[in-house]
């Protein structure tokens, strides 16, 4: 599939644009400079011919914030990746030296340019446009990001060399959301396990804004990874911001199949983490928790039993958790958390047919263990099935579904996990008078 990377001095518009060519907000927008600062990719067609969208930080050249140098290395990936350059200046601001720092670091690469100056919103602006000739790339589109306007013509442009290609690759796979707190080591997991810089790491808690997407096609595993923003306790959310970066890293939760919740082992199990255990839980999503940073914590031999004891009591009664200790920088156990969440992908897309289900767990809730009779009368289970839904939620069909107790559904639910194998995913069973 070719590929469009859009590159310009900070707060030209580019992810407005790429908001616009991808039809969705997958980019935060917002007046502060410097908001994007990792890759973003997205999906988009024109006239039938599809192809990705890679929006990108502000290039700023020879600056010294450790923020600038991480963009522009993020910039320079994209733009070898890409096929087609959209080297994108602002019309109201103007030509200024940061755009012939750019033009001139495009002018030395090879791939092919398209020059496009945005915010033009009236005719008047158009007279702007003749000073970016002098940046030697060509005639400067007049585009309106933020209304659409002259975006057709420029994609006429963009894609006139490009073949018809495939829709988007990555419609289907299972979707794994890497979620926690900040700073806890979530894009260093997705650029070891990819083994490139895909996401901007820094010490600095909240380096990452934007819901990042990767897909991940390697080893006999295909996922599509989301990098989300740290999720920190709504008092602690003060900017415009960070409150569109949490939002981004809730919408990624609901919209995934499997969640792999980060924790800092040298932390500790905090209250946040388990906000956002619950979180996870409320969606019915499938769960991995990865106990990053091991190597920073003093063991002994019963170091690893405690941890997961305590893990295990506070997110309790849904405690059938995968729990994986790892070292991100170490390395360590990595793999293993990639082949426990495709477990928990295919558990929680597991059916069990009507046959299946009442052969084997209608015994034990009809004869060995009934639920107890309640004020003399007994409850008969007369058939089960399983709904098709998105998670597992099964039905039972008995007489007296409104005296079934909270111990006997957990009792029930524990059966069901331990004869087919639904580790780490959530479930609902739902009593139903006959």
């Amino acid at each position: 599939m070719n590929i469009i990377a859009i590159v310009g001095r900070p707060n030209v518009g580019k992810s407005t644009l790429f908001n616009r060519l991808t039809e969705s907000r997958q980019a935060i927008v917002d007046h502060t400079s410097g908001v994007t600062r990792d890759r973003q990719y997205g999906h988009s067609d024109w006239n039938g011919k599809h192809f990705s969208v890679i929006d990108t930080g502000g290039y700023v050249m020879g600056g010294d914030d450790e923020f600038e140098t991480e963009i522009r290395k993020q910039v320079e990936l994209a733009i070898d990746e890409a096929d087609v350059i959209l080297f994108l200046v602002d019309a109201r601001d103007g030509l200024t030296p940061m755009d012939e720092d750019v033009a001139e670091m495009l002018r030395r690469c090879s791939k092919r340019v398209v020059l496009a100056a945005n915010k033009v919103d009236n005719s008047a602006q158009m007279e702007s446009l003749a000073e970016f000739y002098s940046l030697g790339l060509g005639d400067p589109h007049p585009i309106a990001g933020i209304t659409g306007s002259g975006t057709g013509d420029l994609l006429d442009v963009l894609v006139e060399d490009f073949d018809t290609g495939e829709e988007d690759p990555t419609d289907g796979l299972p979707r794994i959301a890497i979620v926690g707190r900040p700073n806890v080591g979530k894009s260093s997991f997705i650029n070891t396990i990819t083994g490139q810089q895909r996401s901007v790491v820094t010490p600095i808690a909240g380096t990452t804004r934007d819901s990042i997407y990767t897909r991940y096609n390697l080893f006999g595993f295909d996922f599509n990874f989301v990098d989300t923003a740290g999720l920190r306790r709504k008092q602690k959310v003060s900017e415009d911001l960070e409150f569109y970066s949490v939002m981004r890293s809730v919408r990624a939760i609901e919209a995934s199949d499997v969640c792999i919740l980060m924790l800092d082992a040298s932390q500790g199990l905090e209250q946040q983490d388990l906000n956002i255990f619950s979180l996870i839980y409320r969606n019915h999503k499938g769960v991995v928790i990865v106990v990053n940073k091991w190597d920073l914590v003093e063991k002994d031999h019963n170091t690893h039993r405690e941890f997961e004891k305590l893990i295990r009591e506070r997110i309790a009664p849904f405690d059938d958790v995968p729990i994986i200790f790892t070292s991100v920088i170490n390395k360590q156990r990595i793999y293993k958390v990639l082949e426990t969440a495709r477990d928990v992908y295919q558990a929680r897309s597991r059916r069990i047919s009507t046959a299946d289900i009442n052969n084997q767990l209608l015994p034990i809730v009809k004869e060995q263990n009934p639920p107890p009779s309640v004020k003399g009368k007994w409850i008969k289970i007369k058939y089960i099935t399983q709904l098709p839904t998105p998670y597992p939620q099964f039905v039972f069909f008995c007489n007296l579904p409104q005296y079934i107790r909270d111990p006997y559904k957990r009792f029930v639910e524990n059966r069901i996990r331990e004869m087919w194998d639904f580790h780490g995913v959530p479930m609902t069973l739902y009593f139903r008078e006959k």
